[in-house]
Parts: structure tokens; C-alpha cells; sequence
């Protein structure tokens, strides 16, 4: 037998073996709509829900101030832009039975750093408060073009919890982004 065909045999072994990690899509229609039903279409999940050994992992794709239509929200406006961010992240976490006190990660896009950092900060510092976190996640700020000219902001959030504990179960009490207290189910199919 030739090198290339016991390579192909040890790939074919290997994909036999191979066991998927479980992957779900997230969704939260009540806030937003999906990126693949927009007019012009993009391809993306607004999440993925990984499920491995007991630990729930959500990586919430980059979300911004968009309606349950695609439709931007407060353009021009980058408080109201910011909040609604903040809002419609919070429905996504809501809708997997996590909090922001499962976030451990958040990536922030701002279309002008130096006008707008101060201000993002102080609704960030504001924000976090209310949803009372100890730690703060981590957290990078990038300047960047957004996918719509009239976004200002974007972010992306990673939040990781024991599933095993939270498997079908009200996730407790918790703040919304306007800092109303709220409990939530898991998967409850929104």
C-alpha cells in the first residue's frame, strides 16, 4: 500500500470516529429578526448554543440596534443604539436560559472610537451595574466599519454555564437591560 492511500484510510478512520460537538442556532424573533431573512440575505446564525460534557457555551454572533423587522434602530442616535445592543443581547442570553452573569467575553465595534468611546463607557459602566456583575467580563473596544452605514455599534458576547444545572429549567431572576427584574426559561423555542 502506497503513503497517500494509507493517509486517505487513517482520514476515513478518523471521521468514523469523529463525534460532532452539539450545536444549536439561537434565536430571539421577538427582538430581532434573522440575518437570512433580511431583503438582501446574509448568512450567519445570531448565535450558536454549544453543548459539551456538561458545559453550555453560547457565542453570540456581532448584534447591533436592529428591530424584529432587520430594520436599524435610532440611526444618528449612538446612546439609544448602544442600549438597544444591550437589549437585544440580553433577549438572545434570555432565550438559552443565561444572563449576563454568564458572559465572560464581549467584543465591542465602534464606528468612531474617539467620539463615542466615553459615552459607551459610561452606558457599559451603567449597564453592568444594573445586571450587578462581579467580575466584569472581559472586554476588547475596536474601531471598525460596521456592515450598515447607519450602525454605530456592534458587539459580540461569549457566556459559558453548567447546562447540567440549567437543562429545561427557569434560569432565576435577573436584570433586563433596563434593569427590570425578569426570569427566563431554557429553551423555551422563541
Amino acid at each position: 500500500m502506497n503513503q497517500h492511500a494509507t493517509d486517505v484510510e487513517d482520514l476515513l478512520v478518523k471521521e468514523q470516529d469523529h463525534r460532532p460537538v452539539s450545536k444549536k442556532a439561537i434565536r430571539a424573533p421577538r427582538a430581532l429578526n434573522e440575518a437570512y431573512d433580511y431583503q438582501r440575505p446574509s448568512s450567519f446564525s445570531r448565535g450558536l448554543r454549544l453543548d459539551i460534557k456538561g458545559v453550555t457555551i453560547l457565542l453570540i454572533s456581532g448584534t447591533a440596534s436592529v428591530d424584529e423587522n432587520g430594520q436599524t434602530v435610532h440611526a444618528g442616535d449612538f446612546n439609544a443604539q448602544a442600549w438597544r445592543t444591550y437589549e437585544n443581547i440580553t433577549a438572545l442570553l434570555d432565550s438559552e436560559g443565561a444572563s449576563w452573569k454568564d458572559v465572560v467575553r464581549t467584543t465591542c465595534y465602534l464606528r468612531d472610537i474617539e467620539r463615542d468611546y466615553a459615552a459607551f463607557n459610561e452606558i457599559r459602566t451603567e449597564f453592568f451595574a444594573r445586571q450587578g456583575l462581579d467580575p466584569l467580563p472581559a472586554s476588547t473596544g475596536i474601531q471598525a466599519i460596521l456592515c450598515r452605514p447607519d450602525l454605530l455599534i456592534e458587539m459580540e458576547a461569549m457566556a459559558i454555564f453548567d447546562s447540567d444545572t440549567r437543562s429545561n429549567k427557569a434560569c432565576g431572576p435577573h436584570r433586563t437591560a433596563k434593569g427590570r427584574l425578569s426570569s427566563c426559561r431554557a429553551g423555551r423555542g422563541q
